[in-house]
């Protein structure tokens, strides 16, 4: 209830005591009880009266709708799929062997280089 625990409803209703006294403080009560049922009231009914709304005027299958397409789930993975099942042309086969050619040349000369520093300051030392 308003996000209030035990401890803070309980100082609530000792002030309420104090202030209202024991006499009139069940009638307090019964009247906020009413008060809080009719305002839950109201709001189910506002709340089935724009969902009645949203039926009539077909908002929910919009809205059904629109959450399909930007589902990124099942949109995302299966374009993943899809580029995957295609493969690679025989041009960007070639371009890759190339470029794995390169890094593979390259990763051999940059341990080549390092092993040679290695050497080179044990050498020093």
């Amino acid at each position: 209830m308003f996000g209030m625990g035990w401890s803070e409803m309980m100082v609530v209703g000792i002030v309420a005591l104090i202030v209202v006294g024991p006499k009139d403080l069940p009638g307090l009560f019964r009247t906020i009880g009413e008060f809080t049922g009719k305002a839950k009231g109201m709001a189910r009914e506002f709340n089935r009266a724009m969902n009645n709304a949203a039926k009539e005027t077909g908002v929910s299958d919009v809205s059904k709708t629109i959450k399909a397409a930007a589902d990124p789930k099942s949109f995302g993975v299966d374009k993943l799929k899809e580029a995957a099942d295609l493969g690679l042309s025989e041009e960007r086969a070639a371009n890759k062997a190339k470029i794995d050619e390169a890094m593979a040349t390259a990763a051999r000369n940059r341990q080549a280089k390092e092993a040679a520093e290695a050497a080179k300051s044990e050498a020093g030392e």
